[in-house]
């Protein structure tokens, strides 16, 4: 399950990018567009943040 989570994070973030991409060209508001941007950023940090090793 380790394994999972970051690699989940990851594709998480590939989609929210697609997702605030698209709300872009759509003409979204900067609000609802920036939202998702920064939770992509988030989870991708997460996921990075998750396989740097640690004390476990």
């Amino acid at each position: 399950m380790g394994a999972a989570i970051p690699l989940l994070l990851l594709a998480l973030a590939g989609i929210l990018v697609g997702g605030a991409w698209s709300m872009y060209r759509q003409g979204a508001g900067r609000g609802a567009v920036g939202l998702v941007a920064v939770l992509a950023l988030l989870a991708a940090a997460g996921g990075v943040l998750w396989l740097l090793p640690g004390d476990n």
